[in-house]
């Protein structure tokens, strides 16, 4: 009899055992299944915000909106067209908004790019009359930078500011008297008379400078009569104001390129009377860049890169 209690006693406890070690497996699956859905929404999460899925720029009150042009303006660069005009849409498009500013800090870059953004600036402003867009410079505001600035209602500026170089620009090398000491030949063969126009690697050729100082000047005189149109009567036109040259924010308030001093928060409580701002700025997202990148790669496999540099508002 009690052996047989002994037995008994034996085998409940190797199935509490064995229950308890059931328990515990269980126990673990759950915790792992909790902890593997909390990586899974983390990630996911990570994913939405990163496509810029979730998120609304625009304030339901009454606000000051504010687009950063910052940097180089080119294409697939730091301030491209695409992204400023999707800023300016995100502006007008909240009913909150009462003005807008451009705060620029850019040296220029293309006058492509700068060109459509001052169209696409003139043609919401015809639309939305009464919303005024003001620029508002810090550090620098050159070239293609002004452009951009010339199309608002009025430009701000710091004293210590710098304002203009109104021209254009195409840089290169030459590096044919250096190919001459190291005894490197040319050896290059086109199908078109003009198709190696301003090659590094010859000589210059009298004709092909003539015809890029032509499309230069032409573009320089695009960019001079929109600063004319932007400024009206109050630029101080000289021979100096379109030549390249640059001034300090006091200077340019006298030679009519910029109206006063201001900060983006001086304008929007000032001027604009909101002094809640809103950021509209374009913030690259994760699919932006995957989408830079793979042009970026296709543009070097079809062997366009060298071509990207182009005429330059700098």
């Amino acid at each position: 009899m009690a052996e047989q209690d002994n037995n008994n006693w034996q085998q409940q406890t190797i199935e509490k055992l064995a229950l308890s070690g059931l328990k515990e497996q269980q126990t673990a699956r759950r915790w792992s299944t909790f902890f593997k859905g909390l990586a899974f929404v983390y990630l996911f999460s990570l994913l939405i915000l990163g496509l810029g899925l979730w998120g609304d720029k625009g304030a339901s009150g009454p606000h000051t909106a504010l687009i950063d042009i910052n940097g180089v303006i080119e294409a697939g660069g730091a301030v491209t067209a695409d992204s400023v005009i999707s800023s300016l849409n995100d502006a007008y498009e909240s009913a909150g908004t009462k003005g807008i500013i451009f705060r620029i800090n850019s040296p220029g870059g293309s006058p492509v790019q700068a060109g459509i953004i001052n169209d696409e600036i003139v043609r919401q402003k015809k639309l939305h009359p009464k919303i005024p867009v003001y620029g508002v410079v810090e550090d620098i505001c050159a070239s293609g930078g002004y452009y951009i600035a010339a199309a608002t209602d009025k430009i701000y500026v710091d004293k210590a500011s710098i304002v203009g170089s109104i021209g254009v620009l195409m840089d290169g090398y030459g590096f044919t008297e250096t190919m001459k000491k190291v005894g490197v030949e040319r050896r290059l063969l086109t199908a078109g008379e003009n198709k190696a126009m301003l090659d590094p690697f010859s000589p210059v050729n009298p004709k092909h400078q003539a015809l890029a100082q032509a499309m230069l000047n032409e573009v320089h005189e695009q960019f001079k009569t929109v600063v004319r149109k932007g400024r009206g009567a109050r630029l101080k036109e000289t021979p100096a104001t379109f030549s390249g040259l640059f001034w300090s924010g006091e200077q340019s308030i006298k030679i009519g390129l910029a109206d006063a001093y201001g900060s983006a928060e001086y304008v929007a409580r000032e001027v604009i009377k909101q002094e809640e701002i809103v950021d509209y700025t374009y913030q690259e997202t994760i699919a932006d860049r995957f989408a830079k990148r793979l042009g970026a790669s296709m543009a070097k496999a079809i062997g366009v890169d060298a071509l990207t540099k182009g005429i330059s508002l700098r």
